[in-house]
């Protein structure tokens, strides 16, 4: 399957520009507060680290969402074997301030929970994980980003993984496809 012929079978909300950079970090935190986002502590370690810096230059961004059974992995993959999967169809991971960006420009998220167990070591129904490098390999430092809706309030939540945990096939990450010249 060629990279076109994957991007054009995905639904129209699973695509999208993002907008990136320009703003430093702590300016950008602040617009994700004064938008009413919500962060769990994971979330705002990412932000205290030194390691996780903005783009000084405006950028646009092409994105792509899939899941891991959408990428051919039915039975669930580790987050290497994903991001392998994506990269043959010509997918890229994401900077690490996609997330940020992605959540203030996504706020039409649907509810993921509603109806559905607590989960607890896995993805959350109806999240979207940003599909970017971590900043370390310890366990201490939370991997990334994912973005999720909670009795209407949008959150951006970061989360810590081992190397060797399996997403399931259902669990949906965000990938870039393109930069477009702006």
């Amino acid at each position: 399957m060629t990279t076109s012929d994957f991007i054009s079978s995905r639904p129209a909300g699973a695509r999208r520009i993002v907008r990136i950079g320009g703003v430093p970090k702590q300016q950008l935190r602040s617009r994700l507060q004064k938008a009413g986002i919500r962060f769990n502590e994971a979330a705002e370690s990412l932000f205290r680290d030194d390691r996780f810096v903005t783009t000084p230059d405006d950028a646009l961004l092409e994105t792509v969402e899939a899941s891991a059974g959408d990428l051919g992995l039915r039975d669930g993959a580790t987050f290497a074997a994903i991001v392998d999967r994506a990269a043959s169809i010509g997918l890229t991971m994401c900077p690490l301030e996609l997330g940020p960006y992605l959540r203030l420009q996504f706020t039409d998220q649907a509810e993921g929970f509603v109806g559905k167990p607590l989960t607890s070591h896995c993805a959350p129904p109806g999240s979207i994980t940003v599909a970017s490098a971590p900043l370390a390999d310890d366990d201490e430092t939370p991997k990334g980003f994912y973005l999720r809706r909670i009795d209407s309030v949008l959150w951006l939540r970061g989360y810590r993984a081992s190397p060797d945990h399996l997403y399931s096939a259902n669990d949906v990450f965000v990938f870039c496809h393109s930069n477009i010249t702006t």
